[in-house]
């Protein structure tokens, strides 16, 4: 990219951001919007040809008065009569009105003539003043929380975007959209990161809740409700069916801890008896729902239920329980494991176009635009919401934004931006020059009638 050598207008800055992209430096990193200001396209060159025209018809128009004032001076000194007179002073006012207009514009961008006139060059000197007083500008005019209110509040946002969610194609793209916003972020996201992430936050949860209490109160709906009966039922029938099943090893257990003295025929008949008890009380568990094993089970359950909301040593047992259980590496895997499940089955979900999922949130999106559309108190809310937000942002952040212009314009080569402007209001400017050299005419003319009436 050719760079020129800006003049030393005290641009200290533009000329350090040139010396860094000619290291190489700045090129990695100059934003892509200083790049508009840096190159002139065809349609630039384009309109500095049409500015050059202009230029050369103001100043013709200006050589034409000239000429025309010579000759009128010429006529009335060999007596051409008083209507030289009148045709020399319009075209001699048009002349200063011309130099007054074509010295105004030429101040804009250079020095005329070269000379150091104070107050000329004004966009290549002033350039960065200009850029903090846009800034400022916008950040009054258009930043504030009235106008930004008050644009919001005239455009009825609530309302146009219920209209536009009701429509169920564009329901289907705000699904799939925020399906694959969802899919993305649910990609990027490391696994370790999350896992360790969900692991500490339930574990620290689970260490910050005392559960006994809850256990509690949840066991004690549970057997007032007789909910626990259907556990007692299956325990109870298991029980039988694997003492038939098994009752050589009950009876081998039973021998096994008989005193080594008594006989073995004795030890025999004992545990044949006690097999059978426990068969009877099984069986007698199983089909008698009043069975008296079965209330003292009610009374255990009902008084433990109480120690686990009201007995300190109860609870402390349990809490030191779930900390030893919360310990185990298995836990902690089981635990991390849950995001992985989750992520899974979100992905699945996300992809899935007839997923529940996405059924729903279609069918929310469609319910939620048709109330927008309709109700007036819901468009309400969502203008109020976007009001709010937008005056927090631009409140919180109008620093941020305004310097982003006088950073931008800070930024911008002095010389190459004069040029630039230039060539897209140059043209306008040069019919400054030609209107002053009319309005000068007509001024001058008028000026000179008025005098000849008064006979000054």
């Amino acid at each position: 990219m050719e760079r020129t050598q800006a003049p030393d207008t005290g641009q200290t800055g533009q000329r350090a951001v040139r010396e860094q992209d000619d290291t190489g430096q700045q090129a990695r990193s100059a934003p892509a919007v200083n790049r508009t200001m840096t190159t002139f396209s065809a349609a630039d060159e384009e309109k500095q040809r049409g500015v050059r025209r202009m230029k050369l018809t103001a100043t013709g128009l200006l050589l034409f008065v000239a000429l025309v004032y010579v000759l009128a001076k010429l006529a009335s000194h060999q007596g051409a009569g008083p209507w030289a007179g009148y045709v020399a002073a319009a075209a001699e006012a048009g002349m200063v009105g011309a130099l007054a207009d074509w010295f105004a514009v030429t101040a804009l961008f250079r020095r005329p003539l070269g000379l150091p006139i104070p107050h000329t060059a004004i966009i290549p000197t002033k350039k960065d003043q200009l850029g903090v007083s846009l800034g400022d500008f916008v950040g009054e005019n258009f930043l504030s929380e009235d106008v930004v209110r008050q644009r919001l509040r005239s455009v009825g946002i609530g309302s146009r975007l219920g209209a536009w969610l009701s429509v169920p194609d564009h329901a289907d793209r705000v699904t799939a959209e925020l399906s694959a916003a969802l899919r993305g972020a649910l990609t990027v996201l490391r696994d370790s990161d999350v896992q360790a992430v969900v692991g500490e936050a339930i574990t620290r949860r689970a260490h910050a809740q005392e559960i006994a209490p809850g256990i509690g109160k949840t066991l004690e709906k549970i057997v007032a409700d007789g909910g626990h009966k259907r556990a007692v039922d299956l325990v109870v029938s298991r029980a039988h069916d694997w003492l038939v099943l098994h009752s050589d090893s009950v009876m081998d257990a039973v021998q096994g801890g008989a005193p080594g003295w008594t006989p073995r025929f004795v030890d025999r008949k004992v545990a044949e008896r006690v097999y059978k008890e426990l068969l009877r009380f099984c069986a007698e568990m199983r089909d008698m729902p009043r069975h008296p094993a079965r209330a003292a089970l009610d009374r255990f359950l009902t008084d433990f239920a109480s120690d686990l909301q009201a007995d300190s040593d109860t609870r402390e047992r349990v809490e030191r329980l779930k900390t030893d259980i919360l310990g185990r590496d298995e836990v902690q895997d089981l635990i991390a494991s849950v995001w992985t499940a989750v992520r899974s089955m979100i992905v699945s979900a996300a992809e899935d176009e007839r997923s529940e999922l996405r059924l729903r949130v279609r069918a929310s999106l469609l319910s939620l635009g048709a109330r927008m559309a309709a109700d007036p108190k819901v468009q309400g809310k969502v203008d109020g919401w976007l009001e709010s937000a937008a005056v927090y942002v631009v409140t919180t952040y109008r620093k941020e934004i305004t310097s982003l212009i006088t950073d931008t314009v800070a930024s911008w080569d002095a010389e190459h931006t004069t040029k630039k402007i230039e060539a897209n209001i140059g043209r306008d400017l040069q019919f400054i020059r030609i209107n002053g050299t009319v309005v000068g005419s007509l001024a001058g003319l008028l000026i000179f009638t008025v005098s000849r009436a008064l006979g000054a």
